[in-house]
């Protein structure tokens, strides 16, 4: 499965869970609102943003990747602003990549919920 099909698979868990106000990053959706750090203006923009109980939350596709140090940045901070909001990041992660993810976020004491997606 390529990234736009998991996110796409993302939507669909989210409506399914009650979440409204669906951004997510792929055709056919708002592209939720992107975010600059301000150290080196790397921009990150989320996968899937929603609320549900008028909170904001964020929904992350995770995959084993080379990229680790920019994920790991990318979590830190959607993590913030989700607490910041009175949400969550959710870590979704296909099969085949859930251990992985867990241990990351538990290596790098990231607040999250990670959850497997098929």
């Amino acid at each position: 499965m390529d990234r736009n099909e998991l996110i796409s698979t993302v939507v669909k868990w989210a409506k399914s869970h009650g979440f409204k106000d669906i951004q997510a990053n792929i055709e056919g959706y708002d592209t939720p609102k992107s975010y600059e750090r301000a150290a080196d203006s790397q921009l990150f923009t989320p996968d899937v943003t929603a609320t549900n109980m008028f909170n904001k939350h964020y929904l992350e596709v995770s995959m084993k990747t080379d990229t680790l140090r920019s994920s790991v940045s990318k979590w830190k901070l959607l993590s913030e602003l989700a607490s910041l909001k009175g949400g969550k990041l959710y870590l979704m992660a296909p099969r085949g990549h859930v251990r992985f993810t867990r241990d990351i976020v538990a290596q790098h004491n990231i607040p999250a919920e990670v959850v497997k997606i098929d």
